[in-house]
């Protein structure tokens, strides 16, 4: 047999009516791709991103490794050679990728030392890593590059590992992947060999149980650093109230999540808005489902519908596969709309059609899904305003808004200041290496006076970039002092107002005295960019506005 005859048809058998499934006689499961996205974001909550890809790239390499003794006994082969070759082909058949061999002018060219090098179309990791992270720095396709590796490790019985060099999800038009024998690659694997592990299964579970065990420990940690006890589940979730205004909006937010019914969290920016909507997901009948956060104001209004709503294989030019939307994705949990008053008006009235009908349109479709989702919206906004200035729906307002939650901003809730920053400084601690990290009296009292314009958000930032220049596990209020400095230090221009020369004088000679919003809005975008190190993801989360916000912004600020 020829791995080119390799076929779907005569792999797969099943039953019709349902029951055990075999692919190539052993039994297989079908699992939605979105729901191994959702694995893919909880591993990354909870053991981190680096923890989550030697998770996943080993169970690719356990699965790959398997797939390749599977092969060799159930097939008869023309030669060793169709059976080391038929990886590809069966990776492809399995659903993770599309797959285009190269060219013969194009093998002529590769180094000998290569054992394989593929192009993937349509990686399902590449998809979910987009839907649930966004755009990524490095490869995402780990479990896809584990397969590679454990199949061509066991066909030709030495160390192979594959390297990622292009992914779709770092923008790419499509994923590739070369493969090499362990010595050949060099220096080049170093950084990368950890992820790989030939006994992954057992390894991988004693791991993931040892994370779990480690992070019921930093959890506890969390809660006596800042003086909460066991019975404080909100604040397992990283909500703190002791202040009346606070408590007030938790009393809500815990009758509301029982309840299945629209919410809409109102507050500035930084004020923990997200965490109040984990908070009544938490305690809602809908735990046990998915939560899937969506930024309305970072995703282009070319792609939001389908991002929201799913698409058909060829409804646009790029629509290569049908796609489930984040209203599917979110099927029996809960779906935020982050940034809801950020969304364009002949989107508000697609969105406001989901709410009342509970079914969904793929873009390209026209039979209407029903949905199980329960929809949180958080705006920084004044809903109600927009809605009388006629930029944001009325009908759609008074559909999200059945229960309205206003989140005060810091400043107004003194009490939870410190219980706050202990909480935050232990999680960052943790995450830092720097688990013995505590507040001195002097600290406390500094933060105590702070006026955090940028809510919680900014409290976390100061007491991070403290942590990072402080050299002592104890911050003082002199290492506070100098976060805040830093962070609030005026920017250098990106543009000076018209008829203002380099001194601050206008043409008339009087001193400007007053400076515009204009100003005030354009210094603050240089310095999130600044304390970013020009990551504008990361300063458009600073700002509390959407990656594409703070892009028209920085096109209005630098032209001519």
């Amino acid at each position: 047999m020829k791995a080119a005859e390799l076929d779907l048809n005569h792999l797969l058998s099943f039953e019709p009516r349902g029951g055990v499934l075999r692919f190539a006689g052993h039994r297989a499961l079908l699992v939605d791709a979105a729901a191994l996205g959702l694995l893919r974001r909880q591993l990354a909550d909870l053991l981190g991103l680096t923890a989550a890809r030697g998770v996943l790239t080993r169970f690719g390499f356990a699965h790959g490794w398997r797939v390749a003794e599977q092969a060799r006994e159930m097939f008869d082969w023309d030669s060793p050679h169709e059976w080391r070759i038929a990886g590809g082909r069966l990776h492809r058949l399995y659903g993770h990728v599309g797959f285009e061999p190269l060219r013969a002018s194009e093998r002529a060219a590769e180094p000998r030392e290569r054992f394989a090098c593929a192009r993937w179309h349509d990686s399902y990791e590449a998809e979910q890593h987009l839907v649930h992270f966004g755009r990524a720095e490095q490869p995402v396709c780990w479990t896809l590059t584990g397969f590679a590796s454990g199949y061509l490790s066991r066909a030709y019985q030495r160390e192979i590992y594959g390297v990622e060099r292009s992914c779709a999800a770092c923008g790419e038009a499509l994923c590739t992947m070369e493969a090499r024998e362990r010595g050949d690659w060099g220096d080049e694997l170093a950084d990368q060999i950890a992820y790989y592990q030939r006994d992954c299964l057992e390894d991988d579970l004693r791991a993931l149980s040892a994370a779990l065990r480690r992070a019921d420990r930093r959890l506890r940690r969390t809660q006596i650093a800042s003086g909460l006890d066991d019975g404080d589940e909100d604040a397992a979730l990283g909500v703190v109230a002791r202040s009346p205004s606070m408590r007030a909006v938790l009393a809500t937010a815990r009758r509301a999540a029982a309840f299945d019914t629209t919410v809409l969290i109102e507050g500035e920016s930084g004020v923990g808005k997200e965490r109040i909507a984990r908070l009544i997901h938490a305690r809602s009948p809908r735990a046990e489902g998915p939560f899937i956060a969506v930024n309305c104001g970072a995703l282009p209004e070319t792609l939001l519908e389908s991002e929201l709503f799913g698409h058909v294989r060829g409804a646009f030019t790029g629509a290569s596969r049908d796609r489930a939307g984040l209203f599917e994705s979110a099927r029996g949990g809960t779906l935020l709309l982050d940034e809801i008053g950020e969304l364009p008006l002949s989107m508000q009235v697609a969105l406001l059609r989901v709410l009342q009908e509970y079914e969904v349109r793929r873009v390209g479709e026209s039979v209407a899904r029903a949905v199980d989702v329960r929809v949180v919206a958080a705006t920084n906004r004044d809903l109600s305003e927009l809605a009388a200035a006629g930029s944001f729906r009325e009908d759609l307002y008074y559909r999200l808004a059945v229960i309205t939650l206003r989140v005060p901003p810091l400043r107004e809730r003194r009490e939870d200041v410190l219980p706050l920053a202990r909480l935050l400084l232990a999680e960052i601690g943790t995450r830092l290496g720097r688990e013995g990290a505590s507040l001195s009296a002097s600290a406390a009292q500094r933060l105590l006076r702070g006026r955090f314009r940028g809510n919680v958000r900014e409290l976390s930032n100061t007491l991070e970039r403290a942590l990072v220049l402080c050299d002592d596990d104890e911050l003082d209020s002199a290492a506070i002092d100098a976060a805040m400095h830093d962070l609030l230090a005026p920017a250098a221009p990106l543009r000076r107002r018209a008829g203002a020369d380099a001194s601050g004088v206008d043409g008339s000679g009087a001193e400007l005295a007053v400076r515009t919003l204009a100003d005030v809005e354009r210094d603050a975008i240089e310095a999130a960019l600044r304390h970013s190190g020009g990551n504008r993801a990361r300063a458009a989360r600073l700002l509390g506005i959407g990656e594409a916000t703070l892009y028209r912004r920085l096109k209005r600020y630098r032209a001519p």
